[in-house]
């Protein structure tokens, strides 16, 4: 329902299609109200945010993690064979949808399409070990989406699929970003070992996991 990126200048917000524009008016002014503070701590807004949505939409959970921005020729290796969106035969690909990973048959055909925008996938033993993806893309920006298969984790391949992908679009002129939560501490080594640079932290108010 409700997304903040915040940083040491200022913060952004954003709300869901689901929140009347009156109450969205009132989240925002809520979370701009007060100055820019450390990050990594929730703005002083939150609280009144969350009981506006919960009287309007139900209760909501907050999840929160760091941001980066992705240099622009980020390099990582790992022992796996890299694929990469562009290579000339990837029709070998579509029968390597990792059953892990829940991407549909026909969201897999479309990644490996290249309709999802460009991607790097490790391959080894003959399946898909891990994969960055263009999780958001615009004119301007796009922010790589990743996921490592749970055999193969604490390998590298993230950071070298991660490094591949923005290789891919280092002369896109697109800002590259990496996300992750507060609790994934495999995905923040991952921004580590790339040494990536962090720009803040992302908030969001959505419905409950079931």
């Amino acid at each position: 329902f409700l997304v903040i990126a915040s940083s040491h200048e200022g913060r952004i917000v954003a709300t869901g299609s689901r929140v009347p524009d009156a109450l969205a008016a009132e989240l925002r002014a809520a979370v701009l109200s007060g100055p820019p503070s450390d990050p990594s701590v929730p703005p002083a807004g939150m609280p009144r945010c969350a009981r506006l949505l919960d009287a309007a939409v139900g209760s909501v959970e907050t999840s929160s993690g760091p941001s980066y921005v992705i240099p622009s020729a980020p390099t990582s290796t790992s022992a796996a064979a890299i694929r990469r969106s562009n290579d000339a035969d990837i029709e070998g690909l579509r029968h390597m949808n990792p059953p892990r990973a829940n991407w549909s048959g026909e969201e897999w055909n479309s990644l490996v399409d290249g309709a999802l925008g460009p991607w790097a996938m490790a391959t080894g033993d003959a399946q898909v070990i891990a994969i960055c993806h263009s999780a958001r893309l615009t004119e301007r920006g796009a922010e790589a989406g990743v996921w490592t298969d749970p055999d193969h984790r604490r390998q590298g391949h993230a950071a070298a699929v991660t490094a591949a992908w923005a290789t891919l679009l280092a002369d896109s002129g697109r800002c590259l970003f990496y996300s992750t939560s507060s609790t994934n501490t495999s995905s923040q080594r991952v921004a580590a070992r790339l040494k990536l640079r962090p720009i803040g932290w992302t908030w969001r108010l959505s419905s409950p996991r079931t």
